[in-house]
């Protein structure tokens, strides 16, 4: 039950010709690059916010016992705080393979702390992808969460290191939080 989207992101194309671009990442892209990159920082895009709604059955879950990971959702006027990459287009292979379920780049403008703005790239998963999961509980997403492990490792960890991160970046993410939070309550009462 996974929906490659390798083939459609090198079809598109979007980007290959400059030398140099923009990516802003969201989710485990945060605190966990994975590729090289010539500067990174703090950046912001408008009329998003991060949601649990995706489905990883190769990172953070399996098939049968898929994971939950974030990708973003139209919100007018919210403000998404992650973190920026200047890359090139020769690190789009390991991108394009690590996006691959379900995620498709899309352009953005990013704007970072000194009021500086550009366009770049960010990959999102939409509600048409296979491995769309969508809106659920608070309660639903962290129980979902507790249990799932992926060839990555405990889906846990991605929650609690995305968590981590946004403190760090000093953002506000109510979402992010109340799941963390109700995931904590379960391991606790589980004596984990």
């Amino acid at each position: 039950m996974s929906f490659d989207t390798t083939a459609a992101n090198r079809k598109a194309g979007r980007f290959e010709d400059r030398d140099e671009l923009w990516l802003f990442g969201y989710g485990s892209l945060i605190y966990k690059a994975g590729f090289d990159y010539i500067e990174r920082q703090p950046a912001t895009i408008t009329g998003w916010q991060r949601r649990f709604w995706q489905g990883s059955h190769d990172h953070r879950g399996t098939p049968d016992v898929p994971g939950r990971v974030a990708t973003l959702v139209e919100a007018p006027g919210a403000i998404c705080i992650g973190m920026a990459y200047r890359i090139t287009p020769a690190v789009f292979g390991h991108l394009d393979h690590r996006e691959k379920n379900g995620y498709l780049r899309f352009a953005t403008e990013m704007r970072f702390a000194d009021g500086r703005r550009d366009e770049g790239l960010v990959y999102i998963a939409t509600a048409d992808n296979e491995a769309w999961l969508g809106d659920a509980s608070i309660d639903a997403i962290a129980g979902q969460i507790a249990v799932s492990h992926g060839p990555s490792g405990p889906n846990r960890d991605y929650l609690l290191n995305l968590a981590e991160a946004l403190r760090a970046l000093d953002a506000d993410d109510a979402h992010v939080f109340a799941i963390e939070a109700r995931l904590r309550e379960i391991e606790a009462e589980h004596g984990r």
